[in-house]
């Protein structure tokens, strides 16, 4: 495991990649459209991008150049306008934001504060300095936000601006289609992570009984069979709220697909594309995975039984960073990093796999779990309660593994992301489960 008493040459020179890391992605998502896209809101589930930009300085400044830093505040006028809770996002297009150019240079100064501040900092002394944990948070913060802004880019209408190139063909898997994880107990959750958020803490024993699980994601051709068999047309295979839900938004497909002359296309980054069937699926929302879950006669992952797969390593019998072990996510291991505008076919990345043997755990896209987002036993919130403990209780269905859009900062075994059931904006897929004993 991570070392949390790393040296603080190690520390500084990790801080300084991530943070650096972040702004190249931020400043590519912000400069490749022109101002009026950048203070359009594209959808009301979105914020402007020029929201995003000056938020992610104004957190970077609150967090570490006030908190850690002791610093006068710099723009104290505009803090409520980058609140997140004090504004929802329907809300930020009508608020006196700063213009894209302020807000560059808001964030451009913030940064360059920041950098210096690193120079001097020690990384010890309280649980925010310790081992570097605010200047991780930043930038995993950063990254979570440049996701966000990767979403509203799918979302925006218009002329394709962002490219990448396709993951390398994997060739069709020939595996087994499921893995047995054996029951028994294994640690979830880190509390040696150094820059593990708090709804990751703290590590603690749970049993889990044995299962299986699909080795890979549940591909566009597969669900595409469940469509076909009028999965969205039959009552049996949804909840009550996710039947109403279908009813009510006039669900047929997942987000951005549409048929067309004879085929399923779907839209992309601006380009329009046959629906690739070797693909995980995308832009589910969590009533959709649990509906084809229960037409294939098998049920969504808890997130025990996630994490399980993911980090259990039978022999040595101990819980890993990651699927493959505990070495930082390389491009061999996963697919992530927006190094890649999709996710990689079903089957790739043999050299990230877990010692069970399954694929893709990390990366290429976000999965849906049964599971309710709730704290672990011995939960403390930290540094402050509305990053998690404001969303706890049944209302938040629970997302592992990231996607192609999440940096490595802001992805391990041990991460939890959560959102309504209703989301397909976001870059969702998901995986099933059954028991051992059906």
């Amino acid at each position: 495991m991570t070392d949390p008493a790393l040296d603080a040459e190690s520390v500084r020179e990790r801080a300084l990649a991530s943070l650096i890391t972040a702004r190249d992605r931020t400043t590519l998502l912000t400069t490749c459209v022109e101002e009026p896209d950048l203070i359009a809101q594209h959808s009301p589930l979105m914020s402007p991008l020029v929201w995003d930009l000056a938020h992610i300085g104004n957190q970077e400044e609150l967090w570490l150049l006030r908190n850690v830093g002791g610093r006068e505040a710099m723009r104290p006028e505009i803090d409520s306008l980058y609140d997140a809770f004090e504004h929802p996002r329907a809300e930020r297009p009508r608020l006196p934001l700063l213009p894209p150019e302020e807000a560059r240079r808001y964030a451009a100064e913030v940064r360059g504060r920041a950098l210096d501040l690193l120079e001097s900092t020690a990384f010890h002394g309280s649980l925010l300095t310790e081992a570097g944990f605010a200047f991780g948070m930043i930038a995993q913060h950063e990254q979570q936000h440049d996701e966000t802004m990767l979403i509203t880019h799918q979302l925006r209408t218009g002329p394709q601006v962002l490219t990448a190139p396709d993951p390398e063909p994997a060739g069709a898997f020939t595996g087994p289609a499921e893995v047995l994880v054996p029951g028994g107990p294994f640690t979830m959750g880190t509390s040696t992570e150094p820059w593990a958020l708090d709804n990751e803490r703290p590590a603690h024993r749970r049993e889990v009984e044995s299962f299986w699980i699909d080795t890979t994601p549940v591909t566009n051709g597969a669900y595409l069979a469940f469509i076909e068999d009028g999965g969205y047309d039959d009552p049996r295979w949804w909840t009550d709220e996710g039947w109403g839900h279908v009813r009510r938004a006039s669900l047929t497909a997942p987000l951005y697909w549409h048929r067309e002359a004879g085929q399923w296309l779907r839209r992309r980054f601006g380009a329009t594309e046959v629906v690739p069937p070797d693909e995980p699926v995308l832009h589910v929302c969590w009533y959709e995975a649990d509906a084809y879950a229960r037409w294939a006669g098998r049920r969504l992952p808890t997130e025990a039984e996630w994490e399980k797969a993911a980090r259990h390593d039978p022999a040595q019998d101990r819980s890993t960073r990651y699927p493959w072990g505990d070495d930082e996510p390389a491009p061999h291991h996963a697919n992530l990093g927006q190094r890649h505008l999709r996710p990689a076919p079903a089957g790739s990345y043999p050299k990230g796999e877990s010692p069970l043997g399954v694929r893709q755990l990390i990366g290429d896209v976000w999965e849906w779990t049964a599971s309710d987002f709730l704290p672990y036993p011995g939960f403390r919130a930290f540094p402050y309660k509305e990053y998690s403990e404001v969303f706890f209780g049944p209302e938040y269905k629970v997302l592992r593994g990231g996607s192609f859009a999440v940096d490595p900062v802001a992805c391990r075994g041990t991460f939890r992301n959560w959102d309504y059931p209703i989301r397909r904006q976001i870059f969702s897929g998901f995986r099933t489960a059954r028991s051992a004993a059906a």
